[in-house]
Protein backbone atom coordinates (compact mmCIF):
# COMPACT_ATOMS: atom_id res chain seq x y z
CA UNK A 1 0.00 0.00 0.00
CA UNK A 2 2.85 2.38 0.89
CA UNK A 3 4.60 1.68 -2.41
CA UNK A 4 1.47 2.33 -4.46
CA UNK A 5 0.77 5.51 -2.52
CA UNK A 6 4.36 6.70 -2.95
CA UNK A 7 4.32 6.01 -6.69
CA UNK A 8 0.98 7.79 -6.97
CA UNK A 9 2.45 10.91 -5.38
CA UNK A 10 5.46 10.75 -7.69
CA UNK A 11 3.36 10.27 -10.83
CA UNK A 12 1.06 13.15 -9.92
CA UNK A 13 3.93 15.54 -10.57
CA UNK A 14 4.25 15.61 -14.38
CA UNK A 15 7.56 17.48 -14.31
CA UNK A 16 9.09 14.85 -12.04
CA UNK A 17 7.84 12.12 -14.34
CA UNK A 18 9.39 13.89 -17.33
CA UNK A 19 12.64 14.32 -15.40
CA UNK A 20 12.74 10.62 -14.51
CA UNK A 21 12.07 9.67 -18.14
CA UNK A 22 14.89 11.93 -19.36
CA UNK A 23 17.29 10.50 -16.78
CA UNK A 24 16.36 6.97 -17.85
CA UNK A 25 16.94 7.84 -21.52
CA UNK A 26 20.30 9.45 -20.74
CA UNK A 27 21.43 6.41 -18.74
CA UNK A 28 20.36 4.01 -21.50
CA UNK A 29 22.00 6.16 -24.17
CA UNK A 30 25.25 6.25 -22.19
CA UNK A 31 25.23 2.49 -21.59
CA UNK A 32 24.58 1.65 -25.24
CA UNK A 33 26.42 4.58 -26.80
CA UNK A 34 28.55 2.34 -29.01
CA UNK A 35 25.44 0.68 -30.47
CA UNK A 36 23.15 3.67 -31.00
CA UNK A 37 25.52 6.46 -32.05
CA UNK A 38 26.13 6.99 -35.77
CA UNK A 39 29.92 7.44 -35.55
CA UNK A 40 31.22 5.56 -32.47
CA UNK A 41 34.79 5.76 -33.71
CA UNK A 42 34.93 9.48 -32.84
CA UNK A 43 34.87 8.62 -29.13
CA UNK A 44 38.62 8.00 -29.35
CA UNK A 45 41.54 9.53 -31.17
CA UNK A 46 39.96 10.29 -34.55
CA UNK A 47 40.26 12.97 -37.20
CA UNK A 48 38.35 13.63 -40.41
CA UNK A 49 39.45 17.01 -41.70
CA UNK A 50 37.32 16.62 -44.83
CA UNK A 51 34.22 17.02 -42.62
CA UNK A 52 35.66 19.51 -40.13
CA UNK A 53 33.46 22.31 -38.74
CA UNK A 54 30.31 21.16 -40.52
CA UNK A 55 27.08 22.82 -39.29
CA UNK A 56 24.11 20.66 -38.22
CA UNK A 57 22.80 18.56 -41.09
CA UNK A 58 21.04 15.27 -41.82
CA UNK A 59 24.37 13.44 -41.65
CA UNK A 60 25.51 15.20 -38.47
CA UNK A 61 22.55 16.38 -36.42
CA UNK A 62 24.72 18.40 -34.02
CA UNK A 63 27.38 19.24 -36.59
CA UNK A 64 31.08 18.38 -36.35
CA UNK A 65 33.99 19.93 -34.46
CA UNK A 66 37.17 21.44 -35.86
CA UNK A 67 38.74 18.04 -36.61
CA UNK A 68 35.63 16.43 -38.07
CA UNK A 69 34.24 14.52 -35.08
CA UNK A 70 30.47 14.12 -34.80
CA UNK A 71 29.28 16.21 -31.84
CA UNK A 72 26.10 14.19 -31.20
CA UNK A 73 28.13 11.00 -30.81
CA UNK A 74 30.69 12.61 -28.54
CA UNK A 75 27.95 14.20 -26.43
CA UNK A 76 26.33 10.81 -25.82
CA UNK A 77 29.68 9.26 -24.95
CA UNK A 78 30.30 12.29 -22.73
CA UNK A 79 27.29 11.27 -20.65
CA UNK A 80 29.20 8.13 -19.69
CA UNK A 81 31.91 10.20 -18.05
CA UNK A 82 29.41 12.55 -16.39
CA UNK A 83 27.28 9.78 -14.90
CA UNK A 84 30.33 7.80 -13.75
CA UNK A 85 31.73 10.89 -12.08
CA UNK A 86 28.49 11.61 -10.23
CA UNK A 87 28.08 8.01 -9.06
CA UNK A 88 31.65 7.67 -7.81
CA UNK A 89 31.69 11.06 -6.07
CA UNK A 90 28.46 10.38 -4.22
CA UNK A 91 29.46 6.76 -3.62
CA UNK A 92 32.48 8.04 -1.69
CA UNK A 93 31.05 11.18 -0.09
CA UNK A 94 27.67 9.89 1.11
CA UNK A 95 28.88 7.00 3.35
CA UNK A 96 31.57 9.20 4.91
CA UNK A 97 29.21 12.12 5.50
CA UNK A 98 26.38 9.95 6.83
CA UNK A 99 28.63 8.06 9.25
CA UNK A 100 30.17 11.25 10.63
CA UNK A 101 26.75 12.88 10.93
CA UNK A 102 25.36 9.92 12.86
CA UNK A 103 28.32 9.87 15.24
CA UNK A 104 28.23 13.63 15.84
CA UNK A 105 24.46 13.79 16.30
CA UNK A 106 24.10 10.76 18.57
CA UNK A 107 27.29 10.80 20.66
CA UNK A 108 27.50 14.57 21.17
CA UNK A 109 30.17 16.03 23.42
CA UNK A 110 33.76 16.16 22.18
CA UNK A 111 32.97 13.91 19.20
CA UNK A 112 30.30 16.32 18.04
CA UNK A 113 32.56 19.35 18.54
CA UNK A 114 35.47 17.89 16.55
CA UNK A 115 33.41 16.54 13.66
CA UNK A 116 31.18 19.57 13.27
CA UNK A 117 34.01 22.14 13.46
CA UNK A 118 35.86 20.31 10.68
CA UNK A 119 32.61 20.13 8.75
CA UNK A 120 32.03 23.86 9.17
CA UNK A 121 35.50 24.63 7.80
CA UNK A 122 34.83 22.62 4.63
CA UNK A 123 31.35 24.09 4.17
CA UNK A 124 32.70 27.64 4.55
CA UNK A 125 34.83 27.23 1.41
CA UNK A 126 32.97 27.53 -1.93
CA UNK A 127 32.81 24.05 -3.51
CA UNK A 128 34.44 24.96 -6.81
CA UNK A 129 37.24 26.87 -5.06
CA UNK A 130 37.94 23.90 -2.78
CA UNK A 131 37.91 21.47 -5.71
CA UNK A 132 40.29 23.72 -7.66
CA UNK A 133 42.63 23.98 -4.67
CA UNK A 134 42.77 20.20 -4.32
CA UNK A 135 43.22 19.68 -8.05
CA UNK A 136 46.15 22.10 -7.92
CA UNK A 137 48.13 19.38 -6.11
CA UNK A 138 46.97 16.52 -8.36
CA UNK A 139 47.31 15.51 -11.98
CA UNK A 140 44.28 16.57 -14.10
CA UNK A 141 42.58 13.20 -14.55
CA UNK A 142 39.03 11.91 -14.15
CA UNK A 143 39.82 9.91 -11.01
CA UNK A 144 41.63 12.78 -9.34
CA UNK A 145 38.68 15.04 -10.15
CA UNK A 146 36.41 12.50 -8.44
CA UNK A 147 38.61 12.47 -5.34
CA UNK A 148 38.71 16.27 -5.22
CA UNK A 149 34.93 16.52 -5.51
CA UNK A 150 34.38 13.80 -2.91
CA UNK A 151 36.57 15.72 -0.47
CA UNK A 152 34.26 18.74 -0.68
CA UNK A 153 30.93 16.88 -0.87
CA UNK A 154 30.79 14.82 2.35
CA UNK A 155 30.27 17.79 4.75
CA UNK A 156 26.81 18.49 3.36
CA UNK A 157 25.66 14.98 4.25
CA UNK A 158 27.30 15.24 7.65
CA UNK A 159 25.38 18.44 8.36
CA UNK A 160 22.09 16.94 7.08
CA UNK A 161 22.30 13.71 9.09
CA UNK A 162 23.68 15.44 12.18
CA UNK A 163 20.69 17.77 12.42
CA UNK A 164 18.26 14.84 12.22
CA UNK A 165 20.20 12.46 14.46
CA UNK A 166 20.36 15.12 17.17
CA UNK A 167 16.56 15.22 17.30
CA UNK A 168 15.90 11.51 16.79
CA UNK A 169 18.15 10.37 19.66
CA UNK A 170 15.62 11.82 22.12
CA UNK A 171 12.68 9.85 20.68
CA UNK A 172 10.96 7.24 22.81
CA UNK A 173 11.87 4.30 20.61
CA UNK A 174 15.57 5.11 21.08
CA UNK A 175 15.13 5.04 24.85
CA UNK A 176 13.28 1.73 24.54
CA UNK A 177 16.11 0.28 22.45
CA UNK A 178 18.63 1.29 25.12
CA UNK A 179 16.53 -0.34 27.84
CA UNK A 180 16.46 -3.55 25.82
CA UNK A 181 20.26 -3.51 25.67
CA UNK A 182 20.80 -2.32 22.09
CA UNK A 183 24.35 -1.21 21.37
CA UNK A 184 25.47 2.03 19.75
CA UNK A 185 25.85 0.40 16.33
CA UNK A 186 22.32 -0.98 16.42
CA UNK A 187 20.84 2.35 17.43
CA UNK A 188 22.78 4.26 14.78
CA UNK A 189 22.17 1.97 11.83
CA UNK A 190 18.90 0.21 12.68
CA UNK A 191 16.98 2.94 14.48
CA UNK A 192 18.26 6.40 13.49
CA UNK A 193 19.59 5.87 9.94
CA UNK A 194 16.32 4.47 8.47
CA UNK A 195 14.53 7.63 9.60
CA UNK A 196 17.15 9.77 7.85
CA UNK A 197 16.98 7.88 4.55
CA UNK A 198 14.19 9.95 2.90
CA UNK A 199 16.25 13.14 3.24
CA UNK A 200 19.47 11.39 2.21
CA UNK A 201 18.00 9.79 -0.90
CA UNK A 202 16.32 13.02 -1.97
CA UNK A 203 19.61 14.91 -1.62
CA UNK A 204 21.47 12.22 -3.57
CA UNK A 205 19.05 12.58 -6.48
CA UNK A 206 19.44 16.36 -6.50
CA UNK A 207 23.21 16.18 -6.02
CA UNK A 208 23.72 14.00 -9.09
CA UNK A 209 22.91 17.00 -11.25
CA UNK A 210 25.18 19.30 -9.24
CA UNK A 211 28.04 16.77 -9.34
CA UNK A 212 27.74 16.51 -13.12
CA UNK A 213 27.75 20.30 -13.39
CA UNK A 214 30.79 20.69 -11.13
CA UNK A 215 32.63 17.94 -12.99
CA UNK A 216 31.93 19.72 -16.27
CA UNK A 217 33.23 22.95 -14.72
CA UNK A 218 36.51 21.30 -13.79
CA UNK A 219 36.86 19.87 -17.30
CA UNK A 220 36.03 23.28 -18.77
CA UNK A 221 38.99 24.67 -16.82
CA UNK A 222 41.24 21.84 -18.04
CA UNK A 223 41.38 20.03 -14.67
CA UNK A 224 39.12 17.08 -15.43
CA UNK A 225 39.00 14.54 -18.21
CA UNK A 226 41.73 14.98 -20.77
CA UNK A 227 41.43 14.58 -24.58
CA UNK A 228 40.67 12.54 -26.56
CA UNK A 229 38.11 11.11 -24.07
CA UNK A 230 34.73 12.77 -24.77
CA UNK A 231 33.67 15.03 -21.92
CA UNK A 232 30.90 17.60 -22.06
CA UNK A 233 32.77 20.29 -20.11
CA UNK A 234 35.87 19.88 -22.25
CA UNK A 235 33.77 20.03 -25.42
CA UNK A 236 32.22 23.31 -24.28
CA UNK A 237 35.66 24.75 -23.53
CA UNK A 238 36.94 23.77 -26.96
CA UNK A 239 33.86 25.09 -28.74
CA UNK A 240 33.94 28.41 -26.88
CA UNK A 241 37.04 29.34 -28.87
CA UNK A 242 35.01 29.38 -32.08
CA UNK A 243 31.96 31.35 -30.98
CA UNK A 244 29.89 32.83 -32.50
CA UNK A 245 30.68 31.59 -36.03
CA UNK A 246 30.80 27.87 -35.25
CA UNK A 247 28.23 28.08 -32.47
CA UNK A 248 27.15 24.44 -32.61
CA UNK A 249 30.48 23.15 -31.27
CA UNK A 250 29.82 24.70 -27.84
CA UNK A 251 26.04 25.06 -27.77
CA UNK A 252 25.02 21.41 -28.14
CA UNK A 253 27.33 20.04 -25.39
CA UNK A 254 26.10 22.91 -23.18
CA UNK A 255 22.51 21.91 -23.83
CA UNK A 256 23.38 18.29 -23.04
CA UNK A 257 24.68 19.38 -19.61
CA UNK A 258 21.63 21.57 -19.03
CA UNK A 259 19.27 18.74 -19.96
CA UNK A 260 20.66 16.17 -17.54
CA UNK A 261 21.05 18.66 -14.65
CA UNK A 262 17.45 19.85 -14.97
CA UNK A 263 16.22 16.26 -15.32
CA UNK A 264 17.88 15.16 -12.07
CA UNK A 265 16.49 18.19 -10.24
CA UNK A 266 12.98 17.55 -11.49
CA UNK A 267 13.25 13.89 -10.55
CA UNK A 268 14.55 14.88 -7.11
CA UNK A 269 11.36 16.82 -6.42
CA UNK A 270 9.33 13.71 -7.20
CA UNK A 271 11.57 11.48 -5.09
CA UNK A 272 11.08 13.84 -2.15
CA UNK A 273 7.29 13.62 -2.48
CA UNK A 274 7.44 9.85 -2.93
CA UNK A 275 9.60 9.23 0.14
CA UNK A 276 7.48 11.56 2.25
CA UNK A 277 4.54 9.34 1.40
CA UNK A 278 6.37 6.30 2.79
CA UNK A 279 7.26 7.87 6.13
Amino acid sequence: MFKSRAWYKFSRNPLSTVGAAVVALVVLAALFAAQITPYPQVAGAFTDFANASQPPSAAHWFGTDTIGRDILTRSIFGYRVSLLLGLVVLGIAVPIGVLLGLLAGYLGGRTEAIIMRITDVFIAIPPLVLALAIMGFLQPTLWNAMLAMSAMWWPWYTRLVYSQARILKHEGYISAAKVLGAGTGHILFREILPNCLPSILTKITLDMGFAILLGASLSFLGLGVQPPTPDLGGMVAEGAKYLPDQWWIAIFPSLAILLVVIAFNLMGDGVRDMLDAEV
